[in-house]
C-alpha cells in the first residue's frame, strides 16, 4: 500500500480530455483491422491545429 493516500485517490481520472481527439467522432471503423476513420471535417480540424501550434 503507498504511503500517499491522495496518489491513489487520484489515480483512477484520467490526465487529459479526449473528448476533442480526431478519433472521438468516428464516421466508420476499416472492416478487418478495426481502424477508426475520423469524418472529413475532424480530419481538417486536426489539420488545423497542428499548423497553428507548430514550433
Amino acid at each position: 500500500m503507498a504511503k500517499n493516500k491522495t496518489k491513489e485517490k487520484h489515480m483512477a481520472k484520467p490526465v487529459e480530455e479526449q473528448n476533442t481527439a480526431a478519433w472521438a467522432n468516428i464516421e466508420e471503423l476499416q472492416p478487418e483491422s478495426r481502424v477508426p476513420i475520423p469524418s472529413e471535417i475532424q480530419v481538417k480540424n486536426a489539420k488545423e491545429w497542428v499548423d497553428t501550434n507548430q514550433k
